[in-house]
């Protein structure tokens, strides 16, 4: 856990060093330039309880200068039992101004919502890259650690995990 909370303060302090290089014109930014808003849509599988689950997500991430944002999404997972919805708010900061690719790092807090279980935290890091895909849409491609806090491996056989995550985002 110490490791994992270690990681996820590095994080947050290379979000906020790289903060000042934001000064920059808002056209170097361009998808990622402050104000500018993005729907992420997604869609796919997942396994938790012994049980396959279509998982449904959809989330917006707002820039609040360049290169940073702040999110929100929300999972629905169905299909298996029981039936889970996720709830995650997220800082990420993406470099924006390499080129082709920009890579980011991130960190959340995920809060989820199973039936007939008590809900259960979790905090997490991200890191990947976002590829430009169209005018105004980037595919991104990335690793996620999340651990689960106050968890019992009894219930939940692991605690944390490291997964891939790809991803769709449109820019407004």
């Amino acid at each position: 856990m110490k490791k994992f909370l270690a990681t996820v303060a590095a994080v947050l302090a290379l979000c906020a060093l790289a903060a000042p290089a934001a000064a920059q014109s808002v056209s170097a930014a361009t998808g990622f330039s402050k104000g500018k808003l993005h729907l992420t849509f997604s869609a796919g599988t997942g396994y938790a309880f012994d049980e396959s689950y279509v998982v449904f997500g959809l989330g917006g991430n707002y820039y609040i200068v360049d290169g940073l944002n702040v999110g929100l999404q929300y999972e629905y997972w169905s299909g298996g039992d029981p039936t889970m919805y996720k709830l995650t708010p997220s800082i990420t900061y993406v470099f924006y101004q390499m080129k082709p690719v920009k890579p980011y790092v991130g960190a959340f807090y995920r809060r989820t919502y199973i039936d007939r279980l008590d809900d259960l935290d979790s905090a997490g890091a991200r890191a990947g890259v976002y590829f430009q895909a169209g005018r105004n849409s980037y595919l991104g491609a990335g690793v996620v650690y999340e651990s689960y806090l106050d968890c019992e491996e009894r219930t939940y056989r692991k605690c944390d995990s490291t997964y891939g995550e790809i991803s769709l985002t449109f820019a407004f």
